[in-house]
């Protein structure tokens, strides 16, 4: 399995919505609403990188409120 981190900044007052639609989607872990420069932080696996590409550009990335995202790739050291 593949594993990465989501950073999603949303529309002002949309965390709450954000969170609860992608804590929906298949291959979504864990997702938590968080301060700072971001509003989420997803958590999500997949069996391959690009099934993994496919669930953040085709799902998490069509979901309402949300105006950026930055991926992170767990690594195993």
């Amino acid at each position: 399995m593949v594993q990465a981190y989501i950073l999603i900044q949303t529309e002002v007052g949309k965390a709450r919505d954000v969170a609860a639609a992608i804590e929906k989607i298949p291959g979504v872990v864990r997702v938590d609403a968080v301060t700072g420069p971001y509003d989420v932080v997803v958590l999500s696996e997949a069996h391959t990188v690009d099934e993994l590409g496919g669930l953040i550009v085709s799902k998490v990335q069509y979901v309402p409120g949300i105006t950026r995202t930055l991926t992170c790739s767990v690594v195993n050291l």
